[in-house]
């Protein structure tokens, strides 16, 4: 029976997936079907600690945020939890064995945004590497299946690709970050008045971290190089949307891609695979 648990658990952390992010939801189902219930779980586990950071307003966020992490570690040590986020990302973890010094950086990042509210350029990389590159990584433990040399080959390439989600996420939704939650990420950039050279000087980051990571999908295990090769276009395409606009915009509108343009780029990408010039 406890099968049936684990079942339950692991579809929470789908639910939880599909209801917060219909991109990576899609790029998931594009995984091959061994990998989907693992990078779910992951995910699952990630959405419901920036959850506590980022909208449990009028709560006690600090003592919330410390009972997830406390809980995390257990589930982790017991192989159980009664939380089924936190039970099926502990099946993750311990099945692929994931370092416990990445789930360590991600919850310490996660716990920054409580009270950190600017970051100078060290902080901020370590933000960075905290908040997303670490979620690569866990995501290529998965990928690998135990392939410790191939993890090691592909370790760069998942910490860019992390890091280019993330960056162009701070960009996305600088007006949330900026207006709503008193929070700068990019460091040297006064957003009372952000300019044209301070777009360009993010952009230019974030462009070196997608040609970083573009080198290591090529190079995926055919298991996961489709989904990620998908989820990687998603995102590529956001952030060509926000440089043909101007800074002023950015802090006034969230950027998207409507539902027809990710069902074009999943088509053009399917033919891709299919022609193998991925």
């Amino acid at each position: 029976m406890l099968n049936i648990f684990h079942e339950v658990s692991q579809e929470c952390s789908r639910i939880t997936t599909e209801k917060y992010s219909t991109s990576f939801s899609s790029s998931i189902r594009l995984l091959h079907k061994d990998l989907r219930v693992p990078i779910f779980n992951i995910y699952g586990f990630v959405r419901f600690a920036d959850e506590i950071v980022d909208t449990f307003h009028g709560f006690d966020k600090a003592t919330l945020f410390n009972e997830f992490k406390v809980a995390t570690y257990q589930a982790i040590e017991r192989k159980i939890s009664l939380n089924p986020i936190l039970h099926s990302f502990q099946l993750t973890v311990n099945q692929y064995h994931i370092d416990l010094k990445l789930i360590d950086a991600f919850l310490y990042s996660m716990e920054l945004d409580l009270n950190k509210r600017a970051y100078d350029r060290s902080g901020y990389e370590e933000y960075i590497y905290g908040s997303a590159e670490v979620v690569g990584l866990m995501c290529l433990s998965v990928f690998c299946e135990g392939n410790k040399a191939e993890y090691e080959k592909l370790r760069p390439s998942a910490k860019s690709l992390g890091a280019a989600f993330q960056k162009v996420n701070f960009l996305r939704d600088l007006k949330a970050d900026f207006e709503g939650l008193d929070r700068v990420y990019f460091p040297d950039c006064d957003f009372s008045n952000f300019t044209a050279k301070d777009k360009l000087m993010i952009e230019a980051d974030i462009q070196k971290d997608f040609d970083d990571a573009y080198a290591g999908i090529i190079q995926l295990p055919l298991k996961a190089r489709f989904g990620v090769y998908v989820a990687y276009k998603y995102y590529l395409s956001l952030f060509k949307k926000i440089k043909k606009i101007a800074p002023q915009q950015i802090l006034e509108e969230r950027i998207r891609i409507p539902d027809y343009g990710k069902a074009y780029i999943l088509a053009k990408a399917g033919i891709r695979s299919q022609l193998n010039i991925l």
